[in-house]
């Protein structure tokens, strides 16, 4: 609104009688008196702005409104647009309207505006809380809305992905593939405690914590059954952790070593061959089917390594073959005919 309130005074209109009657400063005298008499000021409409009034001249010549033509005289008047208006005119004709209330913001009333829109005072107020904004921060949305500091970034601000509330500008919180989160809301699925500064895991739209993660999805050991979070080896397509993975009697690492596995234990070559191999019949070593004839022969819950397996008197091999034993001792069918 770019109208001022005036006092109903006209300014003056008189011949001075001499060119001392005008001051250096402009100020101008009656020439019976000498009283000063202040000439009519605009004020600039700002932010808060009201009615200002004066008391009025005795002057005679007719000072009438524009639009109803009233005298002025002894009466409150608005300067709009450099027209004199009473102030019944203004709140008629000239008024804005408050773009809360919808109402004429009249001559009496106190004004403020923003960006073309213009508000009662009282009616200048926060549209969430209701907070009077007259002399606060405020904040103007694109739908018209106009809301304190405090709402506006409640209303606009980022929602948690946790509890959906609005993240408030400055507070403690989390960033994760452009969504945001309180930091006491950015917890682990599976222990529930916030992960603030600790390392995460995400499976899906899942957050984990580490020792969360490995518990749930990480392969488990097939001999102590704990989570392998490093290393570890595959053995029948198993997986074990390295220190698991030892001989059964001297609990020797196995790990990048020859192993043989017996009922479903495993052993160092050294420990299955003293306490689990069985004895060829007829070298008396034990049985590894480990290096040169690893072939086997077992007959009558005896067993000879397959290089062992030979006639007794002509030393043929009797692998694969008919043979005979008498005692102790096998023999090719031929041999066992000059017995």
């Amino acid at each position: 609104m770019s109208s001022s309130f005036f006092s109903s005074f006209a300014p003056p209109v008189f011949k001075a009688s001499s060119p001392q009657q005008i001051s250096p400063l402009g100020q101008t005298h009656w020439t019976h008196c000498w009283r000063r008499v202040k000439g009519a000021h605009l004020y600039a409409l700002q932010r808060h702005s009201g009615p200002r009034s004066y008391l009025t001249s005795t002057m005679t010549d007719r000072f009438d409104c524009y639009y109803c033509r009233d005298n002025l005289h002894g009466k409150k008047y608005v300067k709009k647009d450099d027209k004199h208006v009473c102030t019944k005119c203004f709140d008629k004709l000239c008024a804005n309207t408050c773009a809360e209330c919808k109402r004429p913001i009249g001559a009496d009333s106190k004004e403020l505006h923003h960006k073309n829109r213009y508000w009662h005072e009282d009616c200048f107020r926060c549209a969430k809380c209701y907070k009077s904004l007259a002399s606060e921060a405020f904040s103007a949305r694109d739908d018209g809305k106009i809301m304190c500091g405090k709402c506006g970034s409640r209303e606009d601000g980022n929602r948690c992905q946790g509890c959906y509330k609005v993240v408030m500008p400055g507070s403690q919180n989390v960033e994760y593939k452009n969504k945001v989160w309180h930091e006491e809301c950015f917890t682990c699925i599976e222990c529930k405690q916030p992960i603030r500064t600790q390392s995460f895991l995400a499976k899906g739209e899942d957050i984990y914590c580490s020792p969360c993660h490995e518990k749930k999805f990480a392969k488990k050991c097939f001999h102590c059954k704990q989570p392998i979070t490093s290393g570890g080896i595959s053995y029948q397509d198993q997986p074990w952790h390295s220190e698991c993975f030892v001989c059964k009697t001297c609990h020797k690492s196995l790990a990048g070593t020859r192993f043989t596995s017996h009922e479903d234990n495993i052993y160092c070559v050294d420990c299955y061959k003293t306490d689990v191999a069985k004895k060829c019949h007829g070298c008396k070593n034990p049985i590894t089917g480990f290096g040169h004839g690893t072939n086997v022969v077992n007959y009558e819950g005896l067993s000879w390594h397959e290089y062992c397996f030979n006639c007794k008197k002509c030393s043929l091999s009797l692998a694969n073959k008919r043979f005979v034993i008498n005692g102790e001792h096998i023999y090719c069918p031929d041999c066992a005919k000059k017995l």
